[in-house]
């Protein structure tokens, strides 16, 4: 029998869930397993955790592909994230506390791989450019520029699983009168560091996750103050003397920001936080997921297998409150299909089932009923592979806490502990106040006695 070949696209969280998966089967004694190429744009595995100060294209010419800026901090406990089969326990060996700082949750993510194990999927530096699919053959042909060699590349694969994410290509709006401002404007894909903006009044665009973690950390290295200029409903926290919320913009004239509830503010800078586009631009429209950030994608077979073309596979497009978990979910759940250990029901079953996610998507009225909503789907993916099981449930219930500490104290809810439902330890007490501690590296937070 002719060996599978799968491609994947991104060497980030949901590709190595995907690398992963295939491994822990080949580790349980299953033979013939398909080859797999991972494609990967940047020069090491880490996708969006990958810090660069690079923005606008990289070294290659290519687009930067993060988004992650210096001092941030985990915005959701630590627990909520915890790998089923890779404890936080394992990896620090002693507790530590629900909210580490970017480079300790990476020290985290990547300690689970065996780099010498997965690295040989890996081709690194090598972006996807165009792939196309064969109704006869059953084949796709995949595409990719090999900046290594310089060189374009073209191999044919049974399946293709795009784990490219969908954080990195920004959505900006425009303004009447932008054009003329004075100062710096920028989307938060290429917001790095805090410091450029201590002293000044800084207006963030957006009113969701973004503009509120990039102002309270700007406010936390010394902003002047920070507006939060919200399109709908504002945010609505107890913010401290130095940020604010007013309604969206409705022109600017040079650094004066006129808002639609008749007010005006003079503004050194403007960041979007505005979120992103799902882009495939190496894919046709008839492969191309074309959705907004939401729950449950349309046209995606449990979130997951495109709907026209199931051998087509995108991981990690839901909007997430779960993340790492989840996507090892997802990834799991490909494996066994590839597999042959779960056979895909025909195109209108297929569509039954995204019908009945849909239609649960459109009842949801609350932030608590949608982290809910995500944990059943995690849990649906899970209940039919081998994939450790572990306490979806009480993490939903750890989330719906972790809304209302944000509630109470909109710049304290970090120094709160938890406790991992994977191993029962409890998150460590930080030593003082998150605003009050500047140095985020690996090494100075695990220097730290907690």
């Amino acid at each position: 029998m002719t060996q599978k070949r799968i491609a994947i696209l991104g060497a980030g969280p949901s590709g190595l869930a995907q690398l992963r998966a295939f491994e822990a089967a080949e580790a349980a004694g299953v033979k013939n397993l398909p080859e797999i190429v991972c494609y990967e744009k940047q020069n090491d595995i880490g996708g969006m955790w990958n810090y660069t100060w690079r923005t606008g294209l990289d070294r290659n010419g290519e687009p930067v592909h993060g988004s992650m800026y210096r001092y941030l901090w985990s915005n959701g406990p630590k627990e909520c994230l915890e790998f089923a089969d890779y404890s936080f326990d394992e990896h620090f060996d002693r507790p530590i506390p629900s909210y580490p700082p970017r480079e300790v949750l990476k020290d985290y993510i990547m300690g689970r791989i065996d780099k010498r194990a997965i690295f040989k999927y890996i081709r690194f530096e090598n972006p996807a450019r165009w792939i196309t699919y064969d109704d006869d053959s059953k084949k796709f042909t995949v595409t990719v520029m090999n900046h290594k060699k310089d060189v374009q590349e073209t191999e044919e694969f049974d399946y293709v699983v795009v784990a490219t994410g969908h954080f990195s290509t920004p959505n900006m709006p425009y303004f009447e009168g932008l054009e003329q401002f004075p100062g710096r404007v920028l989307h938060a894909h290429d917001f790095r560091d805090a410091l450029e903006f201590e002293g000044s009044d800084l207006l963030l665009i957006g009113g969701s996750y973004s503009a509120e973690d990039i102002g309270t950390q700007c406010y936390k290295y010394g902003s002047k103050s920070v507006t939060i200029s919200y399109r709908s409903t504002p945010l609505g926290f107890d913010w401290p003397e130095g940020i604010e919320e007013r309604p969206l913009p409705t022109h600017f004239e040079g650094n004066v920001a006129h808002f639609a509830d008749g007010t005006t503010k003079k503004f050194d800078a403007i960041i979007m936080c505005t979120g992103y586009l799902f882009h495939f631009p190496f894919l046709p429209d008839e492969l191309r997921l074309q959705t907004h950030n939401c729950l449950y994608p349309d046209n995606l077979y449990k979130g997951i297998f495109f709907q026209n073309n199931p051998n087509l596979i995108y991981l990690g497009m839901q909007d997430q409150y779960f993340t790492f978990n989840m996507f090892d979910a997802q990834a799991w759940y490909v494996r066994d299909v590839i597999l042959g250990k779960i056979q895909l029901p025909d195109a209108e079953q297929r569509q039954q089932d995204i019908q009945h996610w849909l239609t649960r998507q459109d009842t949801l009225t609350s932030p608590n009923e949608s982290i809910d909503f995500q944990a059943q789907y995690i849990r649906d993916l899970i209940s039919v592979t081998d994939y450790p099981d572990f306490p979806i449930e009480k993490q939903a219930e750890l989330f719906k806490s972790w809304l209302i500490d944000k509630e109470e104290n909109i710049m304290g809810f970090r120094d709160k502990s938890y406790r991992s439902t994977i191993t029962g330890t409890m998150a460590a007490q930080m030593p003082k106040p998150w605003l009050n501690i500047k140095d985020d590296s690996l090494e100075g937070f695990m220097a730290m006695k907690f």
